[in-house]
């Protein structure tokens, strides 16, 4: 037996035919293999990719910002309206100070009005006793007939202050007069209430005798209780009244027209 029987040669065996084949075949199964996948990932890449995005997680920085915008516009709503309610009650103050002086306006007129109607009243009443007082004190007629002093005074004033005023029949004044009208309102200056018509003033108070009449005394013509006229007795023998259309408020001597009669009131 030769001594190197049993030492294994270190030279590669041979491969036989059959073990080439199979190794050449899983060769190229593995290289069709990957020819496969290759292709199939160039074709998934040629596919769109849907990314999904991520909100961004608030931090504590932001979320105060979105509180702090939150309040601010609150709070320009909250002054909008506020200023809205201003300008609302701001408009309704207007209106009604508006119709508050217009008020204001229209009854200082109407005080102006009826101060400067009773200044003027006081004046004309003021200036006809002066003017009475002159002419009485002028008069060379007795004192019993011709000077009128007190009520008296201010009656025959007032008369003689509406001579030249029409006669209207039914007129009170303050510019027409009819007999009994300027009688009344005469009168009334005095605190006297005369009754309207002259029938009734030729029966209100005392009768008098025509001889012994004084300034101021009523003077009625037609008989006492149905008298058609009546004037005042000024004094000096001369009379005040609205007499009729033509004439209107006039002084007349008692000859002009004789009355029939005479009350004293005063």
């Amino acid at each position: 037996m030769s001594l190197t029987a049993h030492i294994r040669s270190h030279r590669k065996p041979r491969r036989s035919a059959s073990t080439i084949a199979m190794r050449a075949g899983v060769a190229s199964g593995v290289l069709g293999t990957l020819a496969v996948a290759t292709a199939a990932g160039s074709a998934n890449a040629a596919e769109p990719v849907t990314q999904t995005l991520e909100l961004p997680v608030l931090t504590g920085d932001l979320a105060a910002q979105v509180a702090q915008s939150a309040q601010a516009t609150q709070q320009a709503a909250a002054n909008y309206q506020l200023q809205a309610e201003r300008d609302a009650a701001a408009a309704a103050a207007a209106k009604e100070a508006k119709k508050d002086l217009a008020h204001a306006k229209a009854e200082a007129k109407k005080k102006a009005e009826a101060a400067r109607k009773a200044a003027a009243e006081r004046a004309t009443r003021a200036a006809e006793r002066t003017t009475l007082t002159t002419a009485s004190s002028s008069s060379s007629d007795s004192t019993s007939s011709s000077t009128a002093t007190g009520s008296a005074a201010a009656v025959i004033a007032f008369v003689k202050a509406q001579i030249g005023d029409a006669y209207v029949s039914g007129g009170t004044g303050p510019n027409s007069w009819d007999c009994s009208g300027l009688m009344q309102t005469a009168f009334k200056q005095v605190g006297v209430d005369l009754p309207r018509v002259s029938q009734d003033q030729s029966t209100f108070g005392t009768q008098v005798s025509l001889d012994n009449l004084l300034p101021g005394d009523i003077l009625y013509w037609g008989s006492a209780g149905s008298a058609y006229h009546v004037a005042v007795y000024v004094g000096d023998g001369m009379f005040v009244g609205a007499q009729n259309p033509s004439t209107g408020v006039a002084e007349k001597p008692l000859s002009y027209d004789p009355p029939t009669g005479a009350v004293r009131v005063l």
